[in-house]
């Protein structure tokens, strides 16, 4: 145990799961006065039993919990959001939004208010640099780095946050927390979007009013089928298309106007390749902002591998991104995140 950590107090986001439990194990170990706060995020659907759960982790560790209710701000900041998006004909990613507003933003406000030095979060990826010019490297295990959402913090929120895994494989994680019998030590993995408890479409069609129209082949022009509403399908789409007899078919455009779906027989299609992009709301978290020509990584989706790129900076402060090579589906509304190697340089939301 660390004695120059004993004065310090860290807030630990416990969600229930194995990673938020380990990083409260690994932070009591090195000193820390650890407290635990469950979120309330507004869901539909099933009850969520994860907040019963954190408690009894929290319990098991001795340490102080309590849960904030965020449902009507999570509702307003990401949910909200989310629907407007794909109402708009953009395909968002409300984990990047959520992270960056909610799950980490109101809780470092809440934090500070309540005497924590720190926040600490289960997320996978490292803290780099000094204060007041701290960065994001991705984590060590590159299958579960989260480094992709969490691409618009600052360099002063960074000095408020702490990553305990950012240097362990899940593997350790699940062996660390076997070892110290934490009664969630074989928790699932959790969902992608936290707040679906169904099929997205489902949700979608809840939510939104939607209008069928022509799905059209773009080799010929014919018409082979009826869409469900354009919010429901996004670039490069395979599944769920739902056109009988043929295909398989990959949506190549959607337009809005016409209401009409664009789709291709072939996965590489010409039209679905694009070596361009243009960022905007753009976070930069190195020293400079690319006056010139400035050469880099970028992952266009998560999980999509990082790809060479050069960037420049419009006078209006959006971003173009030019590629080595073509890349698939390049997706409006998705993130773009820069790297060089393991280095987070910053991202920026498609347009």
């Amino acid at each position: 145990m660390s004695r120059k950590n004993k004065n310090k107090k860290v807030l630990v986001a416990l969600s229930g799961g194995v990673d938020s439990a380990v990083t409260a194990r690994i932070l009591l170990e090195k000193g820390y006065q650890v407290s635990a706060v469950y979120c309330l995020f507004w869901k539909e659907g099933a009850e969520d039993l994860s907040e019963a759960l954190a408690a009894r982790v929290a319990d098991q560790l001795g340490i102080p919990f309590h849960s904030l209710d965020l449902r009507q701000t999570f509702k307003k900041k990401v949910v909200d959001y989310f629907l407007s998006e794909y109402k708009s004909g953009r395909t968002p990613n409300p984990c990047v939004r959520c992270n960056k507003q909610v799950k980490l933003g109101e809780l470092l406000n809440y934090a500070a208010a309540q005497g924590f030095d720190y926040l600490a979060t289960g997320h996978y990826l490292e803290i780099k640099g000094r204060p007041g010019r701290r960065y994001l490297r991705k984590g060590r295990d590159i299958l579960k780095d989260q480094s992709y959402f969490l691409y618009s913090l600052s360099p002063e929120e960074l000095d408020q946050l702490l990553f305990p895994l950012g240097k362990y494989k899940k593997t350790k994680t699940r062996r660390e927390a076997k070892r110290e019998r934490l009664i969630n030590a074989e928790s699932p993995e959790s969902q992608d979007i936290c707040f679906l408890s169904g099929p997205h479409n489902n949700f979608l069609k809840r939510h939104l009013k939607l209008e069928s129209g022509p799905i059209i082949l773009e080799e010929s022009g014919q018409k082979i089928g009826e869409h469900q509403g354009l919010p429901l399908y996004t670039i490069g789409q395979r599944r769920g298309l739902e056109i009988g007899g043929t295909g398989p078919y990959y949506v190549v455009g959607l337009d809005y106007k016409s209401n009409i779906l664009k789709v291709a027989s072939t996965w590489n299609d010409q039209r679905l390749y694009r070596q361009e992009l243009l960022a905007r709301e753009v976070n930069w978290n190195y020293p400079r902002l690319p006056h010139k020509k400035f050469s880099c990584q970028a992952v266009i989706r998560y999980g999509h591998p990082a790809q060479p790129c050069f960037l420049t900076l419009n006078p209006d402060g959006d971003i173009k991104v030019v590629f080595k090579k073509a890349q698939r589906a390049i997706t409006p509304g998705q993130s773009v995140v820069f790297y060089r190697g393991r280095r987070l340089l910053g991202g920026g939301i498609i347009v």
